[in-house]
């Protein structure tokens, strides 16, 4: 029997195929579609989705089942001592609370880490759990020392669309509208419970121009002792877009940083919900040493 294994949602980035593959079980996030629940990487594909979101389908995201996570939980305690189980950040999702109430039934077996991620940065605590496990740490070492890590991050997203901000009801119609004509870009941060306006710019390239300073600033600031360390990855994410498109994002970005990691990610369908196709993130994070 294997101590540890290590679990977590889609919306680190990786679908429950890949996931297998590398033995880390994941939880598919359900997205409903006109009064429909799909789940991603299983019965729907990221391609299909924003077909659905252009024709103007009704759109939401949702959580895990509670039945879902706990036979997925039981499944792993057969062949496992503990689950270490790292779901998208509790300040963007009510998934990582109940998820720590739901723990309670299984005698300290489970161990529910909020380390206050999502997307790639989520993605690194999950292969750093996987880590901690080979080195024999148990379950409850796996969490405190995530927890304790968690706020070793910081991402920026720029969204290309207003639309779906609007549909949302989190800008105004009017906003939006003025923001598509002068080709208004926002720049949202995402640091442990935070999601947060960060600035606005005029066209993709200068927001991106915007999230490169503020990534700058991160690394020669509350970062800084471990970017100097070598204990940072960046990353960078999106949702829908032309692959030649992303291309030329990804070397602007080697470009701007030359010599650093850039590992490459995906916003996933419940984040493309409220940002649309075109979405373009970029971030740091901790890395454990090997």
């Amino acid at each position: 029997m294997q101590k540890i294994a290590v679990m977590t949602d889609s919306n680190c980035g990786m679908l429950p195929d890949k996931g297998k593959k590398l033995g880390i079980s994941i939880v598919p996030m359900p997205v409903i579609i006109d009064g429909t629940t799909y789940y991603e990487g299983v019965d729907i594909t990221a391609e299909e989705f924003y077909k659905r979101q252009a024709a103007g389908a009704e759109i939401t995201s949702s959580l895990p089942s509670p039945g879902d996570v706990m036979d997925m939980w039981e499944a792993l305690l057969k062949e496992h001592d503990e689950v270490v189980y790292i779901p998208m950040t509790s300040g963007l999702s009510t998934s990582c609370h109940s998820a720590v109430m739901l723990a309670e039934e299984y005698d300290g077996r489970v161990h529910v880490v909020d380390n206050k991620r999502i997307s790639v940065t989520q993605m690194q605590s999950v292969f750093d759990a996987c880590k901690m496990a080979e080195q024999g740490m148990t379950g409850s070492q796996i969490k405190q020392r995530l927890e304790e890590e968690a706020l070793d991050a910081t991402i920026y997203i720029a969204v290309d669309t207003l639309e779906y901000l609007k549909k949302g009801g989190r800008i105004t119609p009017a906003v939006a509208a003025i923001g598509s004509v002068l080709n208004i870009k926002p720049v949202m941060w995402i640091g442990g419970d935070k999601l947060d306006a960060h600035a606005k710019a005029r066209g993709m390239k200068g927001a991106f121009r915007k999230m490169c300073k503020a990534l700058h600033e991160d690394l020669d600031g509350r970062l800084k002792d471990l970017h100097d360390r070598g204990e940072l990855v960046l990353g960078i994410a999106y949702t829908w877009m032309e692959e030649e498109e992303l291309n030329v994002w990804k070397e602007e970005l080697a470009k701007e940083f030359p010599g650093e990691m850039i590992v490459p990610g995906t916003l996933m369908l419940s984040i493309g919900c409220h940002v649309g196709p075109g979405a373009l993130g970029i971030g740091a994070v901790r890395k454990i040493k090997e």
